[in-house]
């Protein structure tokens, strides 16, 4: 098949679509399959082929946070297959006039809705219910990240009286990269933990256009209620956000027991998981999948996690790790608190989490998945794919 992914970001910008989007065609391209992946100029960052996949960086005229406008999405070639990771706006938008106009064929993965507070909330909510509804019901296949959140999401909902319009198509791990038995002392040793430390280790971007997420305020605020000076907090990930974060460390009294790596380059990012006694990821909002839940237990490590919609499919309480109640920072320290206390449960925790993700969410039953998707839309649609 020739295939292209449409996605607003993509690495070296490190966020939960971009990575999805890179592990698909990696995985597309891995079992013969022609793919081609557009998204916005970032900088200087030109075209690059490598991986199997080509990488096509489209000039952007403006962008509202991770919303570039690429206008050059109009003007693409036709393919046995679009495949649109969502949310994009102008760029979802831009592929639906192209759909109508070129009669191209198009799948979606539905990564979140878009929430905000305030008129910018007001602007989204409107933008769902009248753009995001246009785009997905044109589309041949809608495929959520977990079915727990598609049951959540209003606009998800919506498509659900088609039978078959929405599908459940997981994210996934590189299990031959995100593995138990890493050496953790390198780490450990450069940033300065003694094996005595307990570490705790949450990883995701600090911009703006994660902030609502609230995952890092909440891990500082509980914190800052655990008495214990052997505890401590690696913030994992670039942003704009960090210099923030870091004072509000120092204003809660905590700044002496956590500590910022800013970015981490994928080949070194298995070894910081390693490094770790317990990965927490506290979102307050929303974690429709949990990308960084899903590594930190194929590396064999236990986890807490909101009990979000979504994130909540992965973590089995009690038996790969725990949830805590979005928002409820007592909550999230007394499940910090028991984690801690209890390297036996960890351990326990940790090995069964490393094998649900082996046989849930491992990359390349996660591509078998995909490929059985399009073949069946190229099937209905009455189009033959070349491989």
């Amino acid at each position: 098949m020739r295939v292209a992914h449409i996605t607003a970001t993509f690495p070296p910008y490190h966020a939960g679509a971009g990575n999805v989007c890179f592990h698909n065609a990696r995985v597309l391209a891995e079992r013969g399959h022609e793919v081609t992946v557009y998204t916005a100029r970032d900088g200087d960052d030109s075209n690059e082929n490598g991986n199997g996949f080509r990488v096509r960086r489209l000039a952007s005229i403006g962008r509202i946070g991770n919303a570039p406008l690429t206008p050059h999405i109009l003007g693409l070639p036709k393919y046995d297959l679009v495949h649109l990771h969502y949310p994009y706006i102008f760029g979802a938008d831009l592929l639906l006039i192209h759909s109508i106009m070129k009669g191209q064929s198009y799948v979606v993965t539905y990564h979140n809705d878009l929430m905000w507070p305030g008129w910018k909330g007001r602007l989204f909510r409107a933008y769902q219910k009248i753009n995001a509804r246009c785009i997905l019901r044109r589309a041949q296949i809608v495929m959520a990240v977990t079915w727990d959140f598609a049951q959540s999401s209003p606009t998800l909902r919506s498509l659900m009286g088609e039978a078959g319009r929405v599908i459940e198509l997981p994210n996934g791990v590189d299990t031959s990269r995100f593995r138990p038995g890493l050496d953790a002392r390198v780490v450990r040793e450069k940033y300065g933990i003694g094996p005595e430390r307990i570490l705790i280790g949450f990883v995701g971007m600090m911009d703006a256009a994660h902030y609502l997420k609230g995952g890092v305020p909440q891990l500082l605020e509980s914190l800052a209620s655990i008495n214990d000076p052997l505890i401590t907090v690696m913030f994992i990930g670039g942003g704009s956000m960090i210099s923030r974060y870091i004072r509000m460390a120092a204003e809660m009294g905590v700044g002496s027991r956590v500590f910022f790596t800013g970015f981490v380059p994928d080949n070194d990012l298995p070894h910081h998981y390693a490094a770790m006694d317990l990965a927490v990821q506290p979102s307050v909002l929303f974690e429709t999948f949990g990308l960084a839940v899903a590594e930190a237990m194929a590396c064999g490590k236990p986890v807490i996690a909101s009990a979000l919609p979504g994130v909540r499919t992965l973590v089995d309480d009690g038996v790969t790790g725990r949830l805590a109640q979005a928002g409820d920072t007592a909550d999230l320290a007394a499940k910090i608190r028991s984690m801690v206390a209890d390297p036996a449960v960890r351990r326990q925790m940790g090995a069964a989490g490393c094998r649900r993700v082996k046989e849930r969410y491992d990359w390349h039953g996660i591509g078998e998945r995909l490929e059985r998707v399009y073949s069946d839309v190229l099937v209905r649609t009455g189009r033959v794919g070349s491989r």
